[in-house]
């Protein structure tokens, strides 16, 4: 332990917790005692946690997502009651520069998220869903061993060595089936979930979606359906921001978002522009206006996020003459 705690009197001051996480250890700080300590990323350092807690008047606590590494931490302490928020790290890392501090160490972050935790008041985020958190697993898994595959294909393609190409070919095989067993498990899991299928239904339904896609949506945008037409671009990284400066009208760009999510629409995007009627003759539209094809792209890509939202709240398929 690095520091030693006091015992405090519930209900004397709000305190608010900030949490980094690694992969052996979770550096704790609690703003505005400024008492701080590490314990270990397992149950009992959890738990440890938990008593430590229980001693104080909790309003928030803050951490980052690492890797599967924060789910322990963050689904125990949700389960207990506290308040837990996820924030995004490079949120959190610019309100540390904005408040000067430029070192990075494990406690450092902690102390950042938890002075952020008082003045941002970050929303609490509640634990997904074990099964989902399980699929979403999977679904990165199949993403990067495709990535892999890319790879390969490429190496041999340039490869003129007799012997390096039968193995490369030896290793493309081993993966085309590594990567048809997780596709097995992933379609498995969402037709075992009656709530996955349906929302699997509504995506598939929508022309230029396919089962690939709608299984990245549904594992890394499970908001979908419970947010605006704007909220749902922007969590996507599809939402064209302003900069304007004065009578400046400076040019849109798109910028942050999920990547996984984005990366499926941008394929979705290149099959709607052909197969999906309405979005074919909107491309189309926008293409005849002497827009860029990547920009007339995006904007398929931002009607196709939104068209699923909209499906998902109303829970109905797409037709393509809706009532």
């Amino acid at each position: 332990m690095q520091g030693q705690i006091q015992p405090q009197t519930p209900g004397a001051q709000p305190v608010y917790v900030g949490i980094d996480v690694c992969k052996d250890h979770l550096d704790i700080h609690l703003h505005p005692l400024g008492h701080g300590l590490r314990l270990a990323n397992d149950r009992d350092g959890v738990s440890r946690l938990k008593r430590l807690l229980a001693r104080h008047d909790v309003a928030r606590v803050v951490l980052e997502p690492t890797a599967s590494y924060h789910r322990l931490v963050h689904r125990s302490l949700a389960q207990a009651g506290w308040p837990v928020a996820v924030v995004n790290p490079l949120r959190a890392r610019l309100f540390a520069e904005v408040l000067g501090s430029r070192a990075k160490t494990d406690r450092v972050d902690a102390k950042m998220l938890a002075i952020l935790g008082a003045t941002l008041a970050p929303q609490a985020t509640p634990p997904a869903p074990e099964a989902l958190e399980e699929l979403r697993e999977l679904v990165h898994a199949r993403a990067a061993a495709t990535q892999e595959r890319t790879a390969l294909a490429n190496r041999l393609t340039a490869s003129r060595v007799a012997v390096l190409k039968a193995e490369l070919r030896r290793l493309l095989a081993g993966l085309d089936r590594h990567i048809a067993r997780l596709a097995r498990e992933i379609g498995r899991r969402i037709t075992d979930d009656p709530g996955l299928a349906r929302r699997q239904a509504i995506l598939t339904s929508i022309p230029g979606i396919g089962a690939t896609v709608a299984a990245v949506l549904i594992a890394d945008m499970s908001e979908l359906g419970q947010l605006d037409r704007h909220a749902c671009a922007s969590l996507a990284g599809v939402a064209p921001l302003a900069n304007d400066s004065g009578d400046i009208r400076g040019p849109r760009h798109i910028r942050g978002g999920r990547a996984m999510p984005r990366r499926a629409l941008y394929w979705a995007a290149l099959s709607a522009a052909r197969y999906n009627p309405d979005l074919a003759a909107f491309y189309k539209r926008l293409r005849d206006n002497a827009k860029k094809p990547k920009v007339a792209l995006t904007a398929v890509m931002r009607k196709l996020i939104i068209l699923a939202n909209t499906l998902l709240k109303e829970d109905r398929l797409w037709t393509p003459k809706h009532a």
